[in-house]
């Protein structure tokens, strides 16, 4: 398939589960990838087991060097950023009488503040070539809250909200922004939920199954090509009608 032929992408977490499945789908749709992520040996497999397909290994809870990154991605993919894929992110949960400071700005800082600059970064490369592609991934959670989790619900909500005003921004400058929102979806984090728990979490989900990576992938392949070039500043919902927004 050749549906992204010519399409240079960035992917940042991409030697996570999801991250693995988006770079296999874009590369086997014909887009060139710069994949990203804190776990070199994970990158080096994925450079060996792909031939359309640059690495740079880059932590971007690193703010001051987030321009300097997007700079030597944009070069090592022929000077030219057709999309961005921003799906790296941390939790450190807690319930929030017991979540420190440290808890909740690392998470908002990582998630949402590195998402924005990410952003912010490749949007000045896309207004040279005048279109792009930014595809944020956030979370169901973002939508519904959860236990524990008051730190990476409000910074996956709060990136839908930041999309929806860069979407607005740059819509004229034929640059679009959307979400993509998992549920639960089957990865080694999800691997070590304790049964009893998979059990519950499994009676909520309509389609009564976890999601697998590739069913995220595939709305990056879509989002990502021209096919959805009058989509701006969308959620779409991958998470077996767990929760209908």
């Amino acid at each position: 398939m050749s549906e992204l032929k010519n399409k240079n992408i960035i992917v940042t977490g991409a030697s996570g589960g999801i991250g693995n499945s988006i770079v296999e789908k874009l590369i086997s749709n014909g887009a060139k990838v710069l994949a990203t992520g804190t776990k070199i040996e994970k990158l080096e497999k994925l450079k060996n087991n792909y031939k359309n397909i640059e690495i740079i290994k880059f932590d971007i809870s690193q703010h001051e060097k987030i321009e300097e990154f997007i700079n030597e991605a944009t070069n090592k993919l022929d000077g030219k950023l057709d999309c961005i894929v921003n799906n790296a992110g941390i939790t450190i949960d807690n319930l929030s009488i017991r979540m420190s400071i440290e808890e909740w700005n690392k998470v908002i800082n990582i998630n949402l503040t590195s998402t924005f600059l990410m952003s912010k970064y490749s949007i000045k490369k896309m207004l040279k070539n005048k279109s792009g592609k930014i595809i944020n991934i956030t979370s169901v959670v973002g939508h519904t809250g959860n236990i524990g989790q008051a730190n990476y619900a409000a910074s996956k909500a709060g990136i839908i909200a930041m999309s929806k005003s860069l979407a607005i921004e740059y819509a004229k400058k034929n640059i679009n922004i959307n979400c993509i929102s998992p549920g639960f979806i089957k990865t080694s984090m999800t691997d070590e939920i304790d049964e009893k728990y998979k059990e519950t979490l499994l009676s909520k989900i309509p389609a009564n199954r976890l999601g697998e990576p590739k069913d995220v992938a595939n709305v990056v392949v879509f989002l990502s090509s021209d096919q959805s070039n009058y989509i701006n500043g969308e959620t779409i919902h991958v998470n077996g009608g767990m929760y209908l927004g």
